[in-house]
């Protein structure tokens, strides 16, 4: 594995990945490699369990992992451990956490009554196994269309220099928090929805819950995007900057932010577009049109990085996605899907027009009096950022409910009875 390593990165001509890296690389991924198994069987359970309607405690489980290597990151700070010591830490606990994971979605299933019964009729029966890889393998892809793009940023963004990996790694790992938190949730809880209506026959319920979801996602996903756009800088200061990490780098990631969070909104409605399909079964053609997505990033990846480098990187996967949604929707308005096109099209320009004003003036604020007390000490800086953000969603979200925002008045209603 080093030896492939090696001639993989030094046929790219790749100078910043010196072979100490490699080494530690090779070392850790063996490691880390079973955690795939179990993460896998827990994605297929927690998908059951969902269907079921149980959603709350599948996804408390995640917080298995990130419990794991907190713990991990206390003994390295209370014993002092080396830095490979600590890596190496760091790889143990990850597939330990995966079998307590796997452990506790097997005690849910248990406790629904739906745990599996094994016997030699579920391993003889292979229509269905050839049915279920039937469906995955298109829907592996269509699914992962984003995260591919992504990963062929990576491969061409090391031919530009050092910087601009690090650049788009770590504007992504913000741009990941709305995907995962919202976007993923909401399409999770979509799916089930959805497959309920399409084993019903019920297509109005289906496009009903994909107007609401679309419209809520955009509702959520706009002001994230506007916070990104005009506040990734101090962001990227308080996380990032230390150590090798120096200004000329921050500077490199300024075009990645603007780029990559103005497409948050696309990356986030993906997840919610796809169960549409996926619901019915139909697998193919999310398939095909992640790979022309896939495509267009590629060769939008050729011209715009020889103009704007890491930012035309950027950029280019952002074009991809919106791409991919387009053509999706077309697609979902030709098979009968009613998208209530003016009160989503309303929904939509009101939260760009209400989020994009209120991160205007809440950056300049922020510039004009409170910046300079951010740049004086790190906590100061969170101090700034939290209230910013906060009053920025103050004004958004009272902004919003005065001009009678369908959203904000159906989500109260589901906070309130949540929070009895």
């Amino acid at each position: 594995m080093l030896a492939i390593a090696t001639v993989y990165f030094n046929g790219w001509g790749i100078e910043f990945f010196q072979r100490d890296y490699i080494r530690k690389m090779c070392t850790i991924l063996p490691v880390l490699m079973p955690y795939a198994f179990f993460i896998c069987l827990i994605g297929v359970i927690g998908g059951v369990l969902n269907y079921s309607g149980s959603f709350v405690l599948p996804a408390l489980g995640a917080l298995l992992l990130n419990i794991f290597l907190l713990g991990g990151l206390g003994t390295a700070w209370f014993w002092n451990l080396h830095p490979d010591t600590f890596l190496l830490l760091l790889a143990v606990l990850t597939p330990l956490s995966g079998v307590v994971q796997l452990g506790f979605m097997f005690f849910l299933l248990c406790r629904a009554g739906i745990f599996p019964l094994f016997g030699r009729a579920s391993f003889s029966d292979c229509s269905i196994l050839r049915k279920l890889w039937n469906l995955m393998l298109p829907g592996m892809i269509g699914y992962a269309a984003l995260q591919i793009s992504f990963l062929i940023d990576r491969t061409m963004a090391a031919t530009l220099g050092e910087q601009a990996v690090p650049a788009l790694t770590y504007v992504d790992r913000i741009v990941d928090l709305p995907i995962g938190i919202f976007a993923v949730s909401l399409g999770t809880v979509l799916m089930a929805a959805m497959s309920r209506a399409a084993a019903a026959g019920d297509e109005s319920a289906m496009s009903r819950e994909l107007v609401f979801c679309l419209r809520h996602v955009w509702f959520i996903c706009l002001p994230l995007a506007f916070m990104v756009i005009f506040f990734h800088e101090p962001v990227l200061r308080l996380l990032c900057l230390g150590g090798r990490y120096g200004n000329s780098d921050l500077d490199a990631a300024r075009m990645v932010a603007v780029c990559y969070g103005a497409g948050i909104p696309f990356f986030c409605s993906l997840k919610v577009i796809l169960p549409a399909f996926y619901a019915r079964k139909k697998m193919k053609t999310p398939l095909f049109v992640s790979l022309i997505a896939i495509t267009v990033n590629i060769v939008l990846n050729f011209i715009l990085m020889r103009y704007m480098k890491q930012g035309g990187i950027a950029l280019a996967t952002v074009a991809a996605s919106l791409v991919h949604n387009t053509i999706l929707l077309i697609l979902l308005k030709r098979e009968g899907f009613d998208f209530d096109g003016k009160n989503l099209v309303t929904s939509v320009v009101r939260s760009l027009v209400i989020s994009g004003v209120a991160a205007y003036g809440v950056w300049v604020v922020y510039r004009s009096y409170l910046e300079k007390f951010a740049l004086s000490h790190w906590g100061f800086a969170i101090l700034t950022l939290l209230f910013s953000g906060a009053v920025f969603g103050a004004v958004y979200f009272s902004v919003s409910y005065i001009l009678r925002g369908a959203e904000c008045r159906e989500l109260l209603p589901l906070i309130r009875r949540k929070s009895k």
